[in-house]
């Protein structure tokens, strides 16, 4: 648990600023044996290059007269799919280590708990994007941000082809996505855009990054650490707003352990 208050509270002082700020990014899985790899991967496999965009098209076709605003812009279509659970490139993260741990310490079959240890990563935006092609860092250095906006990603990269094109495997970049639903803000969240030639994620981290860092949570310590989360109000009823995530708090809330 020492370890644990370390990571919820870490932050570093920037002289510049006089804060403490940093851009680390977090990812809890709720399996430590889980690997970093994207819904469009695990759903389409070796075929993820040929199939993504007829995905998105199909999506967009049918959810169009719900979500008007997504037509014609592929980035809308990516990030609303991920948000509905259509298989897509992107990867979620969160700038909140609570809002990581959350998703380390929930299963949908609480039984589970004891069964496992679980993960989360942290990666840190400033030295992913320290490595990003030219036109990338020209548009940060004019928006005088790390962080890459919707209008920033379609200022530098006109398509999902271009973009695989300019990354190759070599590259990732991390995108805070517009407040289109509720479930955004509140869950801090961030997606990094995984290019089609990068297949394994964890590698390229490793041999890229020197500030990667992944916690294992021993199994013993999840429900501990699940009780600490719901004493700090991260649980579903924050997480998900709405009866639905309301439905799954206090499902868990009433869950008997034996």
């Amino acid at each position: 648990m020492d370890q644990l208050s370390i990571l919820v509270a870490e932050q570093y002082y920037r002289p510049e600023l006089k804060r403490h700020r940093d851009l680390h990014i977090y990812r809890g899985m709720s399996n430590a044996d889980f690997k970093l790899t994207t819904s469009l991967r695990i759903n389409c496999k070796s075929r993820s290059k040929e199939l993504e965009m007829p995905l998105l098209h199909n999506f967009t076709k049918y959810a169009v007269l719900e979500e008007p605003i997504m037509e014609g812009n592929v980035w809308k279509q990516m990030i609303l799919g991920q948000h509905h659970g259509i298989p897509t490139r992107l990867l979620d993260w969160s700038f909140s280590p609570l809002m990581a741990l959350h998703f380390a310490t929930t299963e949908s079959d609480l039984d589970q708990m004891d069964a496992h240890d679980a993960v989360v990563w942290k990666i840190d935006v400033h030295e992913l994007h320290s490595r990003l092609p030219e036109n990338y860092q020209k548009v940060m250095k004019k928006y005088s941000t790390t962080v890459f906006s919707m209008h920033m990603l379609e200022e530098a990269c006109e398509s999902p082809e271009q973009y695989d094109r300019d990354m190759k495997m070599d590259n990732m970049l991390v995108m805070e996505p517009p407040s289109l639903d509720r479930r955004i803000i509140s869950q801090y969240s961030f997606f990094s855009i995984v290019p089609n030639d990068m297949q394994d994620i964890e590698k390229f981290l490793d041999v890229n990054t020197k500030k990667t860092a992944r916690y294992i949570i021993d199994r013993k310590l999840r429900w501990q650490i699940r009780d600490f989360l719901d004493h700090q109000n991260i649980t579903e009823r924050i997480v998900y707003p709405g009866l639905d995530g309301l439905a799954q708090w206090l499902g868990r809330h009433y869950y008997v352990r034996e």
